[in-house]
């Protein structure tokens, strides 16, 4: 029940609440916050990994999403792959 308490009071914010919640995280991201919390939360705000990459997508230039992971995955193929699937 605990571990459920996020998802519920994520449901019921409005998508534009959603949007700026996970524009918070990018902010925080782009300050040292830890891409695997970025990616985390922002999925579950959004609902899905599908509603976090769209917010995510709208708030994040293509330029810096793409240095993100150059830097974050290095020549982790497998990383860079799941990477690029969720935030290009």
């Amino acid at each position: 029940m605990i571990e459920n308490i996020g998802a519920d009071i994520y449901r019921s914010w409005t998508d534009e609440k959603r949007r700026e919640e996970i524009g918070k995280l990018i902010e925080g991201y782009r300050n040292g916050l830890p891409l695997p919390i970025l990616c985390t939360m922002a999925t579950a705000i959004a609902g899905n990994e599908a509603g976090a990459r769209r917010h995510i997508i709208k708030l994040m230039p293509l330029r810096e999403r793409k240095a993100l992971i150059t830097k974050e995955a290095g020549t982790d193929t497998d990383l860079h792959s799941r990477l690029s699937g969720f935030f290009i």
